[in-house]
């Protein structure tokens, strides 16, 4: 019965000893069948194995290779933003201002008195208070959603506003449709609570209203998951018209949806959120962790009227009820203009490292959106994803292949995510040009580079 688990280990100790090297592609099943004396079927297994451990990739057409980094298996990752271990970090993505902690500390100096500190130590319940809902709906009116401080619920993070408002919606088993590239923690998090998600096909706008119904016929859909507005990774934006036939959709359907708007501030006069079109479905997910800084922050989500204790009776039993000190931080961070003054500031810095990417990858297939903090790098060929990650590992610069955001493991594109928040422009300059050199080189300078 184990046998094909007793096989897989001596796989993953081949790859986890470098005799199997990232980007090698493993032999046809039917071929590692005969040469370990065991039936197909058995093969597969070894072959689902492997995939499920995250060691391996399979593509659909080209074979089964091998990943290019171990996966990061640290207790509560799901809810957690991966760190990559180069000099040079293009994963992280949380965007900095100059003064930026000057700005935050000067706002929560009077939270350290005493009798003020003592009041915000206190447990915060998921509704937080009523300064806090007053303030995030008026952060939230100013990208069209208006009138919406009742139904506030608060996280320590977006993260988890996403996880409980899936959680509240999705029975264990469920199915949630998602774009086919997706938010990586939001496969995680499904994965945790025994969801399946289902890729939605999409264009230039976005998913397809077809497509969304089409999923639904072939088995009922318990939710979407949503990015609307600068999608991660491809920074794509759903236009008006998109977002309307998609609300008729959902409306039809009666498909509630998590809409995630966490990189909205970073475009101005943006369409306006799903949920202003479909307030009695739509669980809009937003915090400030890319606004503000992700050390000491808050999640909210906007649900609608009816479901507040459920979702509320969700933060509780995750325990992912925000932190009072954050909540009364937010208020004054909102209330006394530094999270305007930030956001400012953080949007002309987007608009400056965009235009690093396209001076620097002129010449490459580069899509992005000049207000994004990420840009979504199509390779040429012959490059695939794992092997260019891990080319650009051999010179210190850690990104994100394009497996990470796949929903489907048969599917995986030959893409990178650029993260471009995190590092000083310099030193983004320069990571640039180099991973433009590695690309121009192709697969076999790479490797033999990184045996010289």
């Amino acid at each position: 019965m184990d046998d094909y688990r007793r096989i897989a280990d001596r796989i993953a100790d081949d790859i986890g000893g470098g005799r199997l090297q990232p980007g090698q592609r493993l032999p046809p099943q039917r071929a590692f069948a005969r040469r370990h004396g065991i039936a197909p079927s058995t093969a597969g297994r070894v072959y689902g194995e492997l995939v499920r451990r995250g060691l391996v990739v399979g593509e659909v057409g080209r074979g089964t290779f091998v990943r290019a980094t171990e996966p990061d298996r640290q207790p509560g990752h799901a809810l957690t933003e991966a760190a990559g271990a180069a000099p040079v970090n293009l994963e992280l993505n949380y965007p900095v201002a100059e003064g930026q902690s000057e700005l935050l500390a000067a706002s929560v100096a009077p939270l350290l008195r005493p009798d003020a500190l003592e009041q915000a130590l206190r447990p915060a319940a998921a509704a937080g208070t009523p300064a806090a809902r007053e303030a995030v709906a008026s952060l939230l009116a100013q990208g069209g959603l208006r009138s919406v401080a009742a139904r506030i619920l608060f996280t320590g993070n977006a993260r988890q506003a996403i996880a409980a408002t899936l959680a509240s919606l999705v029975r264990p088993g469920g199915r949630v449709g998602v774009e086919p590239l997706t938010y990586p923690l939001v496969k995680e998090i499904a994965g945790r609570l025994g969801i399946t998600l289902v890729p939605l096909a999409t264009d230039e706008e976005g998913p397809l209203p077809g497509a969304v119904a089409a999923a639904h016929r072939a088995a009922p859909l318990s939710a979407l998951y949503l990015q609307p507005t600068l999608h991660n990774p491809t920074a794509r934006t759903t236009g008006a018209g998109r977002l309307a036939q998609l609300a008729d959709v959902v409306h039809s359907l009666g498909t509630p949806v998590v809409e995630d708007r966490v990189w909205s501030f970073l475009h101005p006069g943006g369409t306006p959120p799903l949920a202003a079109l479909a307030p009695g479905l739509v669980h809009l997910v937003d915090g400030l962790s890319k606004r503000v800084a992700p050390g000491l922050t808050i999640g909210f989500a906007v649900v609608p009227q009816e479901r507040v204790a459920a979702v509320a009776r969700a933060v509780r039993s995750g325990g992912w009820g925000a932190g009072g000190f954050a909540l009364e931080a937010s208020v004054r961070w909102i209330g006394d203009g530094t999270v305007d003054r930030l956001v400012a500031a953080k949007r002309a810095d987007a608009r400056r490292r965009q235009r690093l990417v396209a001076e620097e990858l002129a010449a490459f297939a580069v899509r992005s959106d000049p207000a994004a903090c990420f840009a979504w790098w199509e390779l040429p060929a012959p490059w695939r994803a794992d092997t260019f990650t891990a080319a650009a590992q051999a010179h210190g610069i850690a990104v994100t292949p394009g497996t990470a955001f796949s929903v489907d493991p048969s599917r995986t594109p030959d893409a990178v995510r650029l993260g471009l928040a995190s590092v000083p422009e310099p030193e983004l300059t320069r990571a640039l040009r180099t991973l433009a050199g590695v690309a121009r080189g192709g697969p076999g300078a790479a490797s033999a580079a990184g045996t010289g």
